[in-house]
């Protein structure tokens, strides 16, 4: 990781044999207890060749955990899916299968469109 040169890549040259360069860390947010999870349950049909799939969004905490949660709701309802930046997304349409789950997990989920 010392001469990692992709992420200097808009850095001038610099001529100080002292000089470090420091990269700017994201940090994670915390995740908020299911009771103050806000989430909502769609169902979304853009890009995905015609099939449908219903999408969780509003989660707010680390991505362990956002991958945990679609990995309960994937097991529960026994189809595919994935778990990244910020929305899980569920192969088919189980919007109020995915809600009565959330709910029963403590979340505040409704259903969107």
């Amino acid at each position: 990781m010392e001469n990692d040169w992709k992420a200097r890549l808009g850095v001038v040259y610099s001529t100080n044999p002292d000089f470090q360069y420091q990269t700017q860390q994201e940090e994670e947010a915390e995740t908020l207890p299911p009771a103050k999870q806000r989430l909502i349950v769609g169902i979304d049909r853009r890009n995905r060749g015609g099939k449908q799939v219903t999408l969780i969004t509003g989660f707010v905490g680390t991505a362990d955990d956002l991958k945990e949660l679609g990995r309960v709701l994937k097991t529960k309802l026994g189809v595919g899916g994935s778990a990244k930046d910020g929305e899980i997304t569920i192969q088919g349409d189980f919007r109020d299968k995915v809600v009565s789950i959330l709910q029963g997990l403590g979340y505040n989920a409704k259903r969107g469109n």
